[in-house]
């Protein structure tokens, strides 16, 4: 008898020890009590870690005995760490509550999609560029959004001009045309309005840049095929913010600027300003500038009003006058002879009014309505030719989304207006051209399963084009499907598909290069089309209590038929026709980030691109596009303290225009940042390993009186230093 309460004691004792090793902790937001879900607990010195569920739990199914200590982390909150001695009795689960932290880090929500979702969420493959990465990139180049977009994944920024540094943007490989730029969803930045678009939008007031790639015309209609950067503005909180910089480097350009926002219950503001000048600049000696004498300014002041807790009217206009002068540095500096007269000049204005009304027709429901009128006008002059022409753009849009139990239904439509119209030509010769654009569109975004998630969507756009030559009227019927499957906590992947379509334009990267000279207007040339997709495999992981893996490895394909190519004539005129052979970019990205201990950062990132003509004779390589593209970074960063970065970048040769390859290049960086409190002061050195092409052979050939130029494949300017002053209010 006396053994079996022995061993009755035993078991009672074991259990007893079973149902404390159980432990659970459940994690609120301070301020909301609300229960937050993918929250990290770990034991510190153990390879243990739980995160929390839907209701803000996690559980622990064993813990080692005595004194252990629970790090408990989330994006956008302050880390709390906690000591106990275990075994430990609980009755209820142990409540934890997070406070947001200063820097006021919030769930990665994206807005190019339409629904608002977060980044993890949402079926469509979205790339977002956060405000820590924008912060730091504009510290290298204040005056304009090249260097953001140069230093990312699968995005080369390509210059059209030798000259005055003129450039686009490409997206896997395909020509600036195909990609649409978005500023804050507003598309003012297409056509003739995109010869010099990245270099006319500053940095400072972005929240955030949002990449589509891929074709993307069903979110937002034309000119999406390759896909869509969205730079998003910041909005304004009840606590007031002003931020300012001033910058110098050594190739001759100062940046002066200013950024302030506020808001209370009714009312608020925000007040973007900035102005840059730009030196002559000749690195290699030869009397010609890589960077041009370049004065520009811009101001957009945005007004918010909020009537009520469903309304919101936010009403803004964005005013840039940028006045470049490129060519022989001796007549750009006035010291014009007989021997010294070649210059490029660029002088524009874009002036852009925007009016975003939006009302929540209850807590999840919302109607929106967005118009602008975009007016850009722009002048180019080279020696005996001139070129000015002003184009006019206006967008409507009204969507209404709604919310139900695990859909969200998106219903709208748009109308567009673009017209162009060259000035002091003759008429049979003026390359004016007007499109109007009808659209209806709808998207279904439904999650099928926590972890199984679709969403689909339809436009139909009623395009009629026309000049003095000729006018078209099309109709496109736009599908696109994404879907995302999460695997589990680490993995995940994300499918996506559909078709595209460009309407016909002059301006693109190859007439830029020769300033529109002798270029015909169009003449029966008709709408582009596409179809592609991408698909990728993600996978984030916490190794220990220091480290974090994530990856990204993508695949893309598109295909554009009927596509539009330039040809001369036997007179030297330039003009745009169609071809039946097709067009195809295929490839693929992959992407690495390792943090450890969050004060270090490794991003790694490598592009594979194969893009062909099937019309281009011989080789039918795309022109300037290397197949192999390697980005790395190292950054370390002691939050408002310090941080200093590394870079790296290495580019494959290149097929030019006369069927000769490039030289693969590498190019490294350095930047470092101290805070002093408000004030913090900072130094860069881009390509401080000066490669440029002058060093392989001369950009400019001929004579000072009647040059002509290389097709640009890498830097023109070399190394440049910068440094300058932020203060932050």
């Amino acid at each position: 008898m006396q053994k079996i309460i022995v061993l009755l004691c035993a078991i009672m004792c074991t259990v007893s020890a079973y149902a404390q090793d159980n432990f659970k902790i459940t994690v609120k937001d301070k301020e909301s009590r609300a229960a937050l879900e993918g929250v990290t607990v770990l034991i510190k010195g153990t390879n243990t870690i739980a995160k929390t569920a839907a209701n803000g739990t996690a559980v622990f199914s064993s813990m080692p005995t005595g004194s252990q200590t629970l790090i408990i982390r989330n994006v956008g909150y302050q880390e709390q760490v906690v000591t106990l001695n275990f075994p430990l009795k609980q009755t209820a689960p142990l409540e934890i509550l997070l406070a947001a932290s200063e820097d006021e880090l919030e769930e990665v929500i994206v807005s190019s999609t339409r629904t608002s979702r977060s980044i993890q969420n949402t079926p469509t493959r979205v790339e977002t560029i956060e405000l820590e990465e924008i912060d730091e990139k504009s510290n290298m180049r204040p005056a304009n959004v090249s260097m953001i977009l140069h230093e990312s994944t699968g995005i080369a920024v390509q210059q059209t001009s030798a000259t005055s540094a003129n450039a686009s943007i490409r997206i896997q490989g395909l020509d600036g045309r195909y990609t649409q730029l978005l500023k804050d969803g507003y598309a003012s930045f297409g056509n003739f309005a995109s010869g010099l678009s990245i270099l006319e939008i500053p940095p400072l007031d972005l929240s955030q840049v949002e990449i589509i790639k891929g074709p993307s015309s069903t979110l937002y209609g034309a000119g999406a095929i390759a896909g869509v950067v969205n730079f998003i503005s910041r909005t304004p909180k009840e606590k007031p913010e002003f931020n300012f910089i001033l910058n110098q480097s050594n190739v001759g350009q100062t940046n002066i600027g200013g950024f302030g926002m506020q808001r209370n219950k009714k009312f608020g503001y925000s007040l973007l300003a900035i102005a840059n000048f730009q030196k002559p600049y000749d690195v290699d000696g030869d009397d010609f500038t890589e960077l041009p004498k370049t004065k520009d300014f811009t101001i957009h002041p945005k007004l918010f009003f909020y009537p009520n807790e469903k309304t919101t009217l936010i009403i803004g206009n964005a005013f840039t006058k940028s006045d470049r002068t490129g060519g022989d540095i001796f007549v750009v500096k006035d010291n014009v002879d007989a021997n010294h007269r070649y210059f490029e000049t660029n002088n524009s204005i874009r002036n852009t009014s925007t009016v975003d009304f939006s009302y929540k027709t209850n807590e999840l429901d919302l109607l929106r309505i967005k118009t602008s009128f975009n007016y850009f006008k722009r002048g180019i002059a080279i020696p005996d030719y001139r070129f000015d022409g002003i184009n006019y753009n206006a967008y409507t849009d009204i969507s209404y989304l709604k919310n139900i139990k695990s859909q969200s239904l998106i219903f709208g439509a748009n109308l567009v207006y673009d017209d162009f119209k060259e000035q002091n030509q003759l008429p049979n010769l003026a390359k004016n051209f007007t499109t109007r654009t009808a659209g209806l569109y709808a998207q279904q975004t439904w999650d099928i399963t926590e972890k199984f998630k679709l969403e689909s969507g339809m436009r139909v756009d009623f395009v009629n084009y026309f000049n003095t030559n000729y006018r078209k009227t099309e109709a496109f019927a736009l599908p696109r499907v994404s879907a995302l499957y999460k695997f589990n906590d680490k993995w995940s992947s994300r499918i996506g598909g559909g078709l595209g379509y460009k309407t016909p334009t002059l301006f693109t990267e190859q007439t830029e290069t020769f300033q529109y000279q002798n270029l015909l207007p169009l003449n029966q040339v008709k709408a582009e089309r596409s179809y592609g997709g991408t698909a990728d495999v993600n996978y984030k992981t916490a190794i220990g209590e220091d480290w974090i893996i994530s990856m990204n490895q993508m695949f893309f394909y598109t295909q554009i038929s009927n596509s539009t190519i330039l040809l001369q004539d036997a007179s030297g005129f330039f003009h745009f026709g169609n071809t039946s052979q097709p067009v195809r970019s295929l490839g693929f990205e992959t992407n690495a980030k390792i943090i450890f201990k969050t004060f270090f950062k490794l991003f790694a990132g490598y592009t594979f691109t194969s893009a062909k003509a099937d019309y281009l004779p011989l080789i039918r390589d795309i022109r300037l596009l290397p197949k192999n593209k390697l980005n790395l970074a190292l950054l370390y960063e002691k939050e408002r303290n310090f941080k200093m970065g590394l870079e790296g970048y290495f580019t494959d040769r290149q097929y030019l225009y006369n069927n000769l390859q490039t030289n693969p290049f590498w190019e490294f960086g350095f930047m470092a940042e101290k805070v002093f409190g408000k004030i913090s002061v900072f130094i860069n050195a881009e390509n401080f390993t000066d490669t440029r092409q002058s060093k392989y052979k001369s950009v400019v050939n001929g004579s000072h009186l009647n040059p002509t130029f290389d097709d640009i494949w890498t830097h023109t300017e070399g190394r440049t230093f910068n440094a300058g002053i932020k203060l932050k209010l």
